[in-house]
């Protein structure tokens, strides 16, 4: 009976676990240049001195979506779109170097490139002015990274290098005067929560059915 209650209890747990995942995408499906987060279930052996054969089902989240979103031209001149599998390098809460394809720019106080967040945007690639006589001059670079490997997403939405901070991409290139949309699909997240919603229910059913064999169980053996 144990078995059963196992089953159905770490079943639930995990369908809850993807029910949160699915609902951050759809909480993101109009951020821009988000990148929906992929999970998979996982077992995980029960530590104790019980049986060797009660495991855990577990939502592990084990990366990203890397398709590209639907780019969208603004005509703001400080709107970026990372072309390719480009990423912006920008400046991270932390200190660290961390990347996104969110290109909605700006200008601090300071005059520093910023994102609308305010993160710093880190240096590399070319940047150019036109001034008032329609002459054009480079006034800094903006560092776009091509990654090899697939990114590691931190707590705060930012992604980072596996191994350290990533080598700047002379080739990589951007358009402006457009922003990448988040590559979510709201009709395809929402038929998943339904379906996540229903596994839940059958889970609870799973457990109902356990305690009520579990209490018909004890009165036959009290009546014996």
């Amino acid at each position: 009976m144990d078995r059963l209650i196992y089953l159905a209890m770490s079943g639930a747990k995990a369908t809850m676990q993807r029910q949160e995942t699915l609902s951050n995408n759809l909480a993101n499906a109009s951020t821009t240049g988000f990148r929906a987060e992929l999970a998979a279930f996982r077992a995980v052996p029960v530590e104790g001195s019980g049986a060797s054969t009660r495991v855990y089902s577990l939502e592990s989240t084990i990366g990203y979506d890397a398709t590209p979103g639907q780019v969208a031209a603004t005509g703001r001149n400080l709107d970026v779109a990372m072309r390719g599998s480009a990423w912006l390098a920008v400046q991270g809460r932390d200190g660290t170097e961390a990347y996104t394809r969110g290109g909605s720019l700006d200008v601090d106080s300071e005059g520093m490139l910023v994102t609308t967040s305010g993160l710093q945007v880190l240096g590399d690639g070319t940047v150019s002015v036109v001034d008032t006589q329609n002459h054009s001059s480079t006034v800094g670079r903006l560092k776009l990274v091509t990654p090899e490997a697939p990114l590691v997403r931190g707590s705060d939405g930012l992604f980072r290098g596996s191994d350290g901070d990533l080598a700047a991409d002379t080739n990589a290139r951007l358009q402006d005067g457009a922003l990448e949309g988040s590559n979510v699909s709201t009709v395809e997240t929402m038929v998943q929560m339904i379906a996540a919603a229903r596994q839940f229910e059958a889970q609870m059913k799973l457990l109902e059915t356990a305690d009520g064999n579990d209490k018909a169980a004890a009165q036959l053996l009290s009546s014996s």
